[in-house]
């Protein structure tokens, strides 16, 4: 097999209609009724914290980081993060999430939540958040309400319900 000639760089406004396309193909119809999906419709996503992965000119992945309020503690929802299918497991996910993450930390965020699969992103020091200590603004399964502290104790005053920051720059 041939080596990828992988690029990762910021999402552009251009991107928007490419990356529709890869969410199409990657979750179907359904996704708009996702509680994270919900919880994303109320607010932009930071085109300065969200990235996209290139084959050549070929977009092949994207990540995205919308700013919310966990309980009154500023946090950022990650996701959708999306692989184009014909190129999943090569690397491409974990090389987006570290962009995205590293970009957060660097900006100064200091925590991060998600919806997905405890097993894939507890390699990125990702948790369970504790019962109870957050809802989401839906149903969702508690095994897969997870959150990582890019500052130390950050999770500690996230109380409550989270719910989009409608005014983000992006």
């Amino acid at each position: 097999m041939t080596e990828l000639s992988l690029q990762i760089r910021t999402e552009q406004p251009i991107d928007s209609e490419a990356i529709e396309r890869l969410h199409e193909r990657a979750f179907g119809p359904g996704r708009f009724a996702r509680t994270a999906s919900r919880l994303r419709e109320g607010a932009s996503h930071r085109l300065d914290l969200s990235f996209t992965a290139l084959v050549g000119t070929l977009l092949v992945g994207s990540v995205r980081m919308t700013p919310v309020k966990a309980g009154d503690v500023p946090a950022l929802m990650l996701g959708p993060l999306t692989v184009e299918p014909a190129f999943e497991s090569r690397g491409i996910g974990a090389a987006l999430m570290r962009r995205s993450l590293d970009a957060a930390k660097a900006g100064g965020h200091t925590l991060v939540l998600l919806v997905g699969d405890e097993p894939y992103y507890s390699r990125f020091g990702f948790k369970r958040i504790p019962p109870q200590q957050l809802q989401l603004p839906g149903p969702v399964n508690p095994a897969r309400f997870l959150a990582l502290e890019l500052g130390e104790g950050a999770m500690a005053g996230a109380r409550g319900l989270v719910s989009p920051l409608p005014d983000a720059d992006g």
